[in-house]
């Protein structure tokens, strides 16, 4: 039975308390010392359907009682205030309810006083959606994501239940948005959402980071057999076609994983692991799913610190070029120096190339520092034939920026010119990734390289692309072949046939040959035999600086006077 004004109990005089009740608040409850109603104003009753003393509870949300009760309690001795949702026939309402004790004709009872907060609530709700989650998918964002998988994480090292977290980053995603516009893009990114949330468990959390790229925090998910069931179905969902405006779009997607704690135990570094693993992904074929390895991933943190001192190094003059030499296989002479860039921090001491060179890369300090080595390593070569009284040559690495770079040929004359190094006594090393990014650009380049006479070097080869074909069309001197194919010789019967086929190849095309990471006199004497010509590695000479490379030439030695660094990190 519903009642509407249970505060007119005598006749049909208002008591004056039963006057404040009717003008005070947008509800307001005369309660007993229990709890239970005796009397509402008739806004009350207008918007609450309860029994004239039934306890105030019943019309209270369950996730709320126990904060009733307690200020109830509260209410005894002094003045409470609580926030509660109050349940209306069809949907629960926010209050800001307010209780304080008063006697009525000998008796206590209790007064709460409720104001209306629904609509602030909502707004409050609203305001703390958007900013924990993507405007467009409607997905968490980086933040919320960040929170989630802390949350993962405290739970993982209570239960011993480790999870992953994927990075997903779309294929071919900017063809879509330069080719048929945002808003056609903006579709298949909500669309690429579904499907991902579609896919998963309610269990695991997806999230937009920005751009093409979600993260999914994959709870239990970690053996391999787990990882590619998962993976595979992430990978098949995006490969079907959008249908957007009449538009059929093929996109795919790339993954990569990061497991905890194996590879990392903060939420940051996990996701950037992960992130690290689809780059790696895109680069090596795109459409598949690779799980984070520190054997082929860059580290992906982007040192800001580390960024900083590396400006400062360039005008305290840091950096400093380390020469390895590469010699006859046959008479182990040195016949030139492949040029090493070293950085010697005051602080760090020598900072590792893996961690310099690829911030260099990104922020462009590698054509200032890759301009200087070229020019540097010209002159050097001078002081080297005056103290070996004999010509030698000197090898410089050119890192893809550089090679992309409108003034790298200004760069080459001038480092030419400065030293009076003709170009014949100058290799220039080339990744293969490099020549094939923009195989047109990469031929014309390479083609003004060599009416200069210098000599082009692919570095590392048969790492990368591997594509005989640019042998043929590239003007190509020199292979290097990777200290891959070098390290388990001559007892690898796979790495022989490989090293054996790149000497024959090279052999039919006129090619020199230089095998890195030579380190023992039986891999030495094993690619000796099979004609390769120049070696360079441990075994031969490690990096060393300007004067032992000189005081080395002196004596034509061929062994490193000065070991310096560990193995692992160099190049």
């Amino acid at each position: 039975m519903r009642t509407s004004a249970p505060s007119v109990p005598h006749g049909d005089t208002l008591t004056e308390l039963d006057q404040f009740m009717e003008a005070a608040g947008d509800i307001v409850f005369r309660l007993d010392a229990a709890g239970r109603i005796k009397a509402a104003s008739k806004r009350t009753g207008a918007l609450f359907a309860f029994e004239a003393g039934a306890p105030l509870a019943t019309l209270v949300a369950d996730a709320d009682q126990a904060s009733l009760g307690a200020a109830l309690l509260d209410a005894a001795g002094a003045p409470a205030r609580i926030e509660i949702r109050l349940k209306a026939p069809h949907k629960e309402l926010w209050f800001d309810l307010r209780l304080c004790r008063l006697q009525q004709s000998g008796d206590t009872v209790l007064l709460a006083v409720g104001r209306d907060i629904s609509a602030q609530r909502e707004t409050e709700e609203r305001l703390r959606h958007l900013a924990t989650h993507d405007s467009l998918t409607e997905l968490p964002n980086r933040l919320l994501l960040s929170d989630r998988i802390r949350m993962v994480i405290a739970h993982a090292r209570r239960s011993g239940q480790n999870f992953s977290v994927a990075t997903i980053g779309l294929d071919g995603f900017k063809k879509v948005n330069d080719g048929l516009g945002h808003p056609v893009g903006d579709a298949v990114l909500r669309i690429a959402a579904a499907r991902l949330r579609k896919t998963l468990r309610d269990s695991d959390t997806l999230a937009r980071i920005g751009g093409d790229e979600f993260v999914a925090v994959l709870p239990g998910t970690c053996s391999e057999a787990q990882i590619k069931l998962v993976t595979g179905r992430l990978l098949a969902a995006l490969q079907a076609p959008f249908e957007v405006d009449k538009h059929t779009i093929y996109i795919g997607a790339s993954i990569g994983l990061a497991l905890f704690p194996e590879h990392a135990e903060d939420e940051v570094q996990l996701v950037a692991l992960a992130d690290a693993a689809m780059s790696r992904a895109k680069e090596s074929g795109k459409a598949r799913c690779l799980v984070y390895s520190p054997r082929t991933s860059v580290p992906p943190e982007h040192d800001i610190s580390l960024e900083a001192a590396m400006f400062l190094a360039v005008r305290e003059g840091e950096f400093l070029l380390y020469y390895q030499p590469i010699v006859d296989a046959a008479t182990r002479r040195i016949q030139g120096f492949e040029t090493l860039m070293r950085w010697k921090h005051p602080t760090l001491g020598m900072v590792p190339p893996v961690r310099f060179i690829p911030i260099a890369e990104t922020n462009g300090l590698i054509n200032l520092l890759g301009a200087w080595a070229l020019k540097a390593a010209c002159v050097q070569l001078r002081h080297f034939e005056e103290v070996a009284k004999r010509p030698l040559y000197i090898s410089v690495n050119i890192s893809p920026r550089q090679f992309r770079n409108d003034k790298f040929l200004e760069v080459l004359d001038h480092a030419l010119a400065f030293s009076g190094l003709p170009g014949s006594q100058l290799v220039l090393e080339i990744t293969e990734g490099t020549l094939m990014i923009d195989p047109v650009h990469a031929e014309s380049i390479l083609l003004k390289m060599a009416e200069r006479q210098a000599r082009i070097a692919i570095d590392d080869f048969g790492t990368g692309y591997s594509s005989l074909a640019y042998l043929k069309r590239f003007p190509i001197s020199v292979l290097k072949i990777d200290r891959a194919f070098i390290k388990d010789l001559p007892d690898s019967p796979k790495d022989g046939a490989i090293c054996n086929a790149v000497l024959d190849l090279a052999k039919h095309l006129g090619l020199s040959v230089v095998a890195e990471g030579v380190e023992t006199e039986a891999q030495l004497d094993y690619l000796d035999q099979r004609g390769c010509q120049y070696i360079q590695g441990y075994l031969t000479g490690k990096p060393m600086p300007a004067h032992a490379a000189m005081a080395a030439l002196k004596e034509d030695l061929y062994a490193s006077l000065m070991p310096i660094e560990p193995h692992a990190g160099l190049r």
